[in-house]
């Protein structure tokens, strides 16, 4: 099991998660289907999708994060497009340390973590 913390403050940003395949099945509505099932993640190796090296994790599994306060990072139509940088920040110390993107019109929800951000225990 990892935890994910934030490499400034120590503070958990996830509960204990489990290394996983992603979970490719397409959305049937406005609500973006989680890339990951609750309670894993994986190191994204997709050329296709970048950034690569970054950590998956299903948006339910975030914790120990608020919203960037920067607004311009805050776009989206319904919710989060996550293109503008990352928009959590550690609650604690403010770093940033993810970007979410669960927008009605981005496929898959997911929050990716940043690598220099985080670290593992």
């Amino acid at each position: 099991m990892t935890v994910f913390s934030c490499r400034a403050c120590g503070t958990p940003l996830t509960g204990p998660l489990t290394e996983s395949e992603v979970d490719s099945r397409p959305a049937t509505d406005d609500n973006p289907r989680p890339l990951m099932v609750s309670g894993t993640f994986t190191v994204n190796d997709d050329e296709d999708y970048p950034p690569l090296g970054v950590v998956f994790l299903n948006p339910d599994d975030i914790q120990g994060t608020r919203r960037h306060g920067d607004r311009g990072r805050l776009n989206g139509c319904c919710d989060l497009d996550g293109l503008d940088g990352p928009n959590l920040v550690c609650a604690t110390c403010g770093a940033e340390v993810a970007t979410l993107q669960n927008d009605c019109w981005v496929g898959h929800s997911l929050v990716h973590l940043e690598p220099a951000a985080v670290t593992t225990a």
